[in-house]
């Protein structure tokens, strides 16, 4: 049974005169395709995993099965419903199934309120009174995501930021849902911190039987994280498969390209066995179109009308087909999904 579903969403955003691409001339791309054709399912209890880059696609994506926007096309269904096609009343109760952790605590946690009554402030919304009563349920919750009942007197700046994470958590808890979006969750801690975090996520979905879509940057947390994994790249998901099987053996360059980007000392010999490349080569080719993005750099983002590969310009493996024929995801072994003509070949 699967607590999510997304089948074929696409989002595009308009152009409008004064843009980059968008005033309007022959030729040019009335809109921005922030999400192209994405679909998956994660199962009741699991957590997939959504990997890629900054301006990748992923935020807009939970954006939708949050209901927080509405797909151009396609359709999400969350917890036995599609939010983009419920009244006010019913998305309000709909709500209380689908919760998220965002990635900036400090930001997510009213400055002048209170911890406890930031945990209780759920129940207020809907009108929930726990057993118990609110004070002892949100002390319960508190406990339960590793923070002392004192600390429910405290102000969201005293804590660490490790600490106030625990209490995003624990806010996400009280209305007990079903699907977790955790999008980001760790980026903002320290190392040490954000294995401690994962650690209580991980407990607490064995608990509570929670579905986790879990959204990052980075695929070593998602590794740790997730039974499935679908890796991003302009909008478009251009891997999918269980995460073991995508970490030892990618089936797309780009997936490849992030392992490549994960620390380690293995890849990091490979590095510096690397030829050098001139200073005056590296600058013309990083301003040459379609060049590889500097480490941390967000991809560009497609418009609806463009053909082709979108990562050809980045892509060792590329062909003359990949200039003239997008790849469509097609399973490349049992439950192994890539966007790639040559996904093969991929080393």
């Amino acid at each position: 049974m699967s607590t999510l579903r997304v089948d074929e969403v696409v989002k595009e955003y308009p152009l409008r005169g004064g843009g980059l691409r968008g005033r309007g001339g022959a030729g040019r791309a009335t809109s921005l395709r922030a999400v192209a054709g994405v679909s998956f399912a994660v199962a009741e209890g699991t957590t997939f995993g959504l990997v890629g880059e900054s301006g990748c696609g992923k935020s807009t994506l939970s954006r939708i099965v949050l209901g927080l926007d509405a797909p151009t096309a396609g359709h999400v269904e969350a917890c036995g419903e599609d939010p983009a096609t419920l009244g006010r009343a019913a998305l309000k109760a709909w709500r209380r199934k689908v919760q998220i952790v965002a990635q900036d605590p400090a930001g997510a946690l009213p400055a002048r309120m209170r911890v406890g009554r930031i945990v209780e402030e759920p129940w207020r919304v809907h009108g929930v009174t726990p057993e118990g009563g609110r004070a002892d349920r949100a002390a319960e919750l508190l406990a339960q995501v590793g923070l002392p009942r004192r600390h429910a007197g405290a102000f969201p700046h005293e804590l660490s930021g490790g600490q106030r994470q625990r209490v995003v958590i624990a806010r996400a808890l009280a209305l007990e849902p079903r699907l977790v979006v955790c999008d980001e969750p760790v980026s903002a801690l320290d190392v040490s911190v954000q294995a401690q975090v994962l650690e209580l996520l991980r407990g607490l979905q064995a608990d509570r039987g929670l579905t986790y879509l879990f959204i990052s940057h980075d695929l070593g947390v998602v590794k740790h994280m997730a039974d499935e994994i679908g890796v991003m790249y302009r909008g478009a998901m251009v891997e999918r498969g269980a995460a073991a099987e995508v970490y030892a053996r990618p089936r797309h360059p780009y997936t490849r390209e992030l392992l490549d980007a994960i620390p380690s000392i293995r890849r990091a010999g490979r590095r510096r066995s690397a030829a050098p490349v001139p200073a005056a080569a590296a600058a013309q080719e990083a301003e040459a179109p379609g060049a590889p993005l500097a480490p941390g750099a967000a991809a560009p983002q497609p418009d609806a009308a463009e053909q082709g590969c979108p990562y050809r310009g980045r892509c060792a493996l590329a062909v003359e087909r990949c200039a003239v024929e997008a790849p469509q995801p097609r399973e490349i072994e049992p439950g192994r999904w890539s966007a790639c003509h040559r996904a093969e070949e991929v080393a």
